[in-house]
């Protein structure tokens, strides 16, 4: 009987084999691909013979070089030192000087879709990134869901004997499956990084940073009492993952992303970094455009008889936009004063990130790995223009469509950058760091969206010390540069999927050529926001419309046509002399737009936008119920209660007559909303948008079980559309206070300071408590938040009747 099972098992075994075999991977696939095994098997493993061959990982080529690609946040061309700005950026200068600088590199105009074509090497509709992640409308090229036809740069890499990590950003994960118990098909894990440790979305707090290690949430190590700052903090964790590597498998090369929150809002640094910059920006951006032009052609980084462009160049139904620069000389002395002190803490935030990055290059030349390792250093879109004309203390106004108050902004003129703002330039700085082009991110049609910084250094491939290099690339360049450079290629077929083309060329040929050698490349099209242009061999059709703005009527655009290999900065529109040149672009633009998914355009507000209700896995209700003991729930898929009425109520066992702390809490200093006990209190307050602390008290609360909460009653809109009413506070069934209350319409936070029960991650909600708040005292059975019609009282007495089931 037991031969019988032992010639059964083999049989079963090599059909499974065989199985394997025909169901493979094609050859062209880079994913690990089933061997036969050819050892001997039977009974006794003594009389048996082991094959190791289908079982061994592929390894890289003996001296496979490390890959270093450092990725800054909203940087305009005239911002850094290597570049001819004023921010200093000493690593930056040492990696230039050892390598090369690149002045004609571009990027998509927005994050999450710059960073999709980074990821992939495939044009940011094909990666279904048309926006940021919370921008996702329902159509393929703005799904922002990583199609399987677009495999990751970390996967190839990572199948052929690489080890992978991501540090820092990441706004590449969709909003919807930010939860703890969303998929996570598309974190990075998932997508071929062996570690991950910084931020799922857009933006963080750089003392308070909402913090993902792998493939969970944790709060900071240390708190900015000690020290902390997230630049810092990246960097500890970049040079350990490396060190832990190298102390295990010292002959294996790896590949790190390196995404600090620097230099996206908010602008925070410590504070002795802002006082190196202090005055340095008094003269105004103004003068700074027409200091630093000279210095770029100085320097190499623009042509002789470049022209500086006009500040903004919109029509005048635009004018009075969020994207208008107030001329210097029109701001009062209030006015300079601030926005002066805005951008000497942003190159602060700039500057201090770039030493905690020296801090790697150091670790990788003191361990002898710093001559293989290829250093990529770079920017995701233009300087932003997201702070408005008068520049904001809290950047969370410009996504509620809310202005700004200059006597507000001036109250906290000393406290800029530190903890107590979450503060953003205003548009004029953006305009001057992207000198001398027109307009700033956001806008894919002038290359003030466009043209960031990118200097690569690699000793031991590069022969090339301190230079030039001007031929014209793109984003999705650097993965086909990476590839050629490792000896890999993309493949056709991917885990049995049909891959998408690579969109870009490879850039190594340029490390050999001269600075004004021919570009290898040759088409480009762009479309962000409603905003498009295409480039081709010099050429530059660009159709005028600015984003975010809801205009539509697109066919009704007028085409601007530039020749950029002799006119850098687009300052010379010579649509009327070359109307055949122009309608051959124009159509070429169609074509390309078409072919890689960028349609339809999308020009709607950033509320319009961010509001868009999408697909979760949950169905829709208006009842939601949280527990304590868990992580915070991100705004994503937390309750949505923007612009709408709604309800709290939260079983809540006191059993210490000095019971205190948080029973709910979302958002943040910045914007939020927390019901708690303090003082033998209950209190609730609504904090909009960091102006004003809205809050109700009861009397004092003996020990008992208790059904406490609010009601926000919407009654109508204000004249930024946010929402005016009255507020109640509820012991039991009985009203203890009322007042009226005005309630923000977009999000707390872009990111960061989810929904939480029993305590408030990062930021306080409330000046009256100190995060993380916890509550003490008694016990919290639920809270329930409800947007539904039903009265509060029948909420209360449901809640109220899971006491008696006790």
């Amino acid at each position: 009987m037991r031969k019988v099972l032992f010639l059964v098992t083999i049989v079963i075994t090599v059909a499974l084999i065989s199985g394997c075999k025909q169901t493979a991977p094609k050859e062209n696939t880079a994913a690990a691909t089933t061997k036969e095994f050819k050892g001997v098997m039977n009974l006794d493993v003594r009389e048996s013979t082991p094959d190791w061959e289908p079982f061994i990982r592929k390894t890289a080529p003996a001296g496979s070089p490390n890959i270093l690609f450092i990725l800054y946040d909203d940087t305009g061309l005239a911002a850094w030192s290597p570049y001819g700005g004023r921010i200093s950026m000493p690593t930056l200068d040492k990696l230039a000087a050892d390598g090369l600088t690149y002045t004609q590199w571009h990027t998509v105009a927005l994050c999450s879709p710059t960073r999709s074509c980074i990821n992939t090497g495939r044009n940011h509709n094909l990666n279904g990134m048309g926006a940021i992640t919370e921008g996702a409308n329902g159509f393929p090229g703005y799904s922002c869901q990583l199609p399987p036809q677009a495999v990751t740069m970390a996967q190839i890499l990572n199948d052929n004997g690489w080890s992978t990590f991501w540090i820092g950003k990441n706004h590449n994960v969709p909003e919807t499956d930010l939860s703890a118990g969303s998929s996570k098909s598309q974190w990075p894990l998932q997508q071929g990084y062996d570690r991950f440790y910084g931020f799922i979305g857009g933006e963080t707090n750089q003392f308070y940073p909402d913090l993902t290690e792998d493939n969970r949430a944790i709060e900071p190590p240390y708190g900015p009492e000690e020290g902390y700052h997230l630049s810092k903090d990246l960097a500890d964790q970049a040079i350990k993952m490396i060190s832990d590597q190298k102390s295990a498998n010292p002959s294996k090369p790896w590949f790190m992303w390196y995404n600090p929150g620097a230099n996206h809002a908010p602008h925070q640094a410590p504070e002795e970094y802002i006082a190196k910059y202090k005055g340095k920006f008094d003269d105004g951006y103004d003068a700074y455009r027409n200091w630093v032009l000279p210095r770029m052609i100085e320097k190499g980084i623009l042509p002789e008889g470049t022209k500086l462009t006009e500040w903004n160049p919109m029509p005048e139904d635009q004018a009075n936009a969020a994207d208008y620069v107030r001329p210097w000389e029109s701001l009062n002395d209030d006015e300079k004063k601030l926005f002066s002190r805005l951008c000497e803490v942003y190159a602060a935030f700039s500057e201090y990130t770039d030493v905690q990055i020296g801090r790697i290059i150091d670790h990788l030349k003191a361990t002898g790995q710093y001559d293989n390792t290829i250093i990529m250093y770079a920017a995701d879109n233009g300087a932003s223009g997201e702070g408005t004309p008068n520049g904001s203390v809290n950047e969370n106004k410009f996504f509620n469509g809310y202005p700004d108050d200059l006597s507000e902004n001036m109250k906290l003129l000393d406290e800029l950058g530190g903890p107590n703002t979450y503060e953003h330039y205003p548009t004029g700085w953006a305009a001057a760091f992207s000198t001398p082009f027109k307009m700033f991110k956001r806008y894919s049609n002038y290359s003030g969206g466009t043209a960031d910084p990118l200097v690569i250094t690699w000793p031991e491939g590069i022969k090339a010390r301190g230079e030039i290099r001007n031929q014209y690339h793109h984003a999705v360049d650097i993965v086909p540069t990476i590839l050629e450079i490792c000896g890999l290629e993309m493949p056709n077929v991917y885990r049995g999927v049909e891959q998408y083309p690579l969109s870009g060329v490879s850039m190594k040929y340029s490390f050999d050529a001269g600075p004004d050698d021919p570009t290898q490349k040759h088409v480009q099209y762009y479309a962000m926001l409603g905003t498009r242009a295409i480039w081709q061999d010099g050429w530059k059709a660009v159709a005028v419309h600015a984003p975010l703005t809801d205009k539509g009527n697109f066919d009704n655009d007028v085409w601007e046509l530039y020749h950029v290999d002799v006119d850098r900065s687009e300052s010379t529109d010579l649509a009327k002399e070359n109307p055949e040149k122009l309608e051959a672009l124009k159509k070429l633009w169609l074509e390309e737009a078409t072919k890689n998914q960028a349609l339809p355009l999308d020009d709607r507000t950033a509320v319009q936008i961010l509001t868009i209700a999408r697909p979760t896995e949950e169905a829709e209700r208006d009842l939601y119920a949280y527990y304590p003991h868990t992580s915070a729930v991100p705004e994503a898929v937390a309750v949505n209660i923007r612009g709408k009425s709604y309800k709290i109520v939260a079983n809540v066992d006191i059993s210490d007559a000095n019971a205190s702390g948080v029973i709910f809490a979302h958002g943040s200093r910045f914007g939020g909303h927390s019901l708690f006990i303090k003082d033998h209190k209950l209190y609730y307050v609504y904090n909009f948008l960091g102006i004003m602390e809205q809050q109700l008290v009861s009397s004092a609360l003996k020990p008992g079980q208790y059904t406490l909460g609010m009601e926000f009653t919407r009654e109508k809109a204000g004249e930024h559309q946010e929402s005016i009413g009255t507020m109640k506070l509820y012991v039991n069934d009985k009203e203890v206070a009322s007042g009226p209350m005005t309630a923000q319409v977009g999000k707390f936070t872009l990111v960061g300071d989810g929904l939480c029960v029993g305590w408030d991650s990062g930021d306080p909600v409330s000046k009256l408590y100190k995060s993380p708040g916890e509550f003490k005292g008694g016990t919290i059975a639920f809270v329930k938040v409800s947007t539904g019609s039903e009265k509060y009282i029948d909420l209360e007495t449901e809640a109220a009747r899971a006491w008696a089931t006790e």
